[in-house]
């Protein structure tokens, strides 16, 4: 029979090795899950995955009965999620007293400095997971690696890098538009009395007025075009330099339309 040191590492063995071979997060990881539970004493274990604005990915679970799974969903929603968003909480091991007690933890996939999930355990008596610190931390930083790869659907890393971008240009457009707008309202309404209501103008100034109102408005609209960007894609500008693709704006506000 095999040592538990042994099966410890022929859990984390076959997600790399699972990895590498580019198979998908969800069955490899499903059964890594059930096989450290069995071999830590977890009664539930679940591997969470988000994007940048922290909407769910993934969830990948295991639980020995319906009330361990129910429970550990519950300290997931009242305690972990809350900690994270609000007190920036990383990992925790912690116990609740009872008959028996109930410890539980909760460690995070990370890459970098960027936390895209969790896996939270549930354990039930007097042994505590935190007698296990080392192989859980192993376990959660080779399925991080896992997603990383591309074991998630393929796509995970991919996802985790347009949602970051995309993220960071509406937070850009939101700026530029709060920024840019209010003063370009202004030119664009001055140029616009000055037309309407100075009939004496000669051409060639109400020429350099009405080439003003032109530039300011095609401005006004590509700020709202970043705003209306559902994708982070680019296009080559020059000499290896790439720029954002605002196609993608007119496509999906052209489909709103239909």
């Amino acid at each position: 029979m095999a040592s538990r040191e042994q099966e410890r590492y022929g859990i984390l063995r076959t997600l790399a090795a699972a990895a590498v071979r580019d198979e998908t997060l969800e069955e490899t990881g499903q059964a890594a899950l059930e096989q450290a539970a069995e071999l830590v004493g977890l009664s539930a274990v679940a591997l969470h995955l988000w994007d940048a604005q922290d909407k769910p990915l993934m969830k990948l679970s295991y639980a020995a009965s319906g009330d361990q799974a129910e429970r550990l969903a519950e300290l997931e929603k009242d305690l972990f999620a809350d900690l994270r968003r609000d007190r920036q909480l990383v990992s925790a091991y912690m116990s609740f007293a009872g008959d028996p007690p109930v410890h539980s933890f909760t460690l995070p996939l990370r890459h970098g400095a960027t936390i895209f999930g969790a896996v939270i355990g549930l354990q039930r008596g007097e042994r505590t997971t935190l007698a296990e610190d080392d192989f859980l931390d192993a376990l959660t930083a080779t399925l991080a690696l896992y997603a990383v790869a591309g074991g998630a659907t393929g796509t995970l890393p991919q996802k985790l890098i347009d949602q970051e971008r995309l993220a960071a240009i509406t937070e850009t457009a939101v700026t530029v538009n709060h920024e840019i707008n209010n003063p370009l309202t202004a030119i664009i309404g001055n140029v616009q009395l000055l037309l309407m209501h100075h009939k004496d103008l000669d051409d060639e100034l109400r020429a350099k007025l009405s080439v003003i109102e032109e530039s300011a408005s095609k401005i006004k609209d590509v700020t709202q075009r970043l705003l209306r960007l559902t994708s982070a894609r680019t296009t080559e500008y020059a000499s290896g330099t790439s720029m954002i693709d605002l196609s993608q704006a007119d496509a999906d506000e052209d489909k709103a339309d239909q």
